[in-house]
């Protein structure tokens, strides 16, 4: 059996005019992650990114404590929603600088969107949930029999495919999305039966302190 690693991100500048960068904060996560990773002997045979920005840094970041990483591929099939349309496009005027009243406008907001209730959108949940899976099936074939992997993506693909694994629909996609930490990993083996989610969410490398959800 194989086995693959989601990552999600570690916290990007959100408020900013860069919202594609890790803080500080989202750097030492990152690091935290690696520091991990390398306390436990772990290092993945295969490692892939989306394309945003804060998957590279977050990659970077964790992989480089690792030291003996052969690099990484990139698929844009990891990329998040294009989130902050679709709040606009459900609740006009939502402010970027009360994280948790985004936060709440966000949940309501890509709720809608699962149900094909918001128009005008560039992508539809449905086409964003098949161009994911698409992209995971692709590096779960990829890792092979007794090896590893690890993506660096973000909350929303690595619940498509928790909530896919599971059974589960949109409803469940949302509650898993709402719920995921900055630079939290997923787990699942990939054995001739099929893939089966280990761990969602695992963040035992941070404290309490370092803990965020956006």
């Amino acid at each position: 059996m194989g086995t693959l690693l989601l990552v999600r991100h570690g916290q990007a500048s959100f408020g900013t005019d860069d919202y594609d960068r890790l803080t500080a904060l989202g750097e030492r996560q990152s690091l935290n992650l690696g520091y991990a990773w390398e306390a436990g002997g772990w290092s993945p045979d295969v490692a892939m990114v989306g394309s945003l920005k804060r998957h590279h840094q977050t990659a970077i970041a964790s992989l480089d404590v690792l030291g003996d990483v052969d690099g990484y591929d990139q698929d844009a099939g990891w990329d998040e929603l294009d989130f902050e349309p679709l709040v606009d496009a459900y609740a006009p005027g939502t402010p970027r600088d009360d994280p948790k009243g985004f936060q709440k406008a966000f949940v309501a907001a890509t709720a809608a969107w699962t149900r094909a209730e918001l128009t005008g959108v560039a992508e539809t949940f449905t086409d964003f949930s098949a161009r994911v899976l698409t992209a995971f099936e692709a590096v779960a074939s990829s890792v092979g029999r007794g090896r590893t992997g690890v993506v660096f993506t973000s909350g929303g693909p690595i619940a498509v495919v928790a909530a896919h694994l599971l059974g589960g629909g949109p409803d469940l996609w949302s509650r898993l999305n709402a719920a995921m930490v900055n630079t939290s990993t997923t787990k699942i083996v990939l054995g001739s039966a099929g893939r089966t989610l280990i761990s969602f969410n695992e963040h035992g490398h941070l404290p309490a302190s370092d803990v965020t959800y956006r």
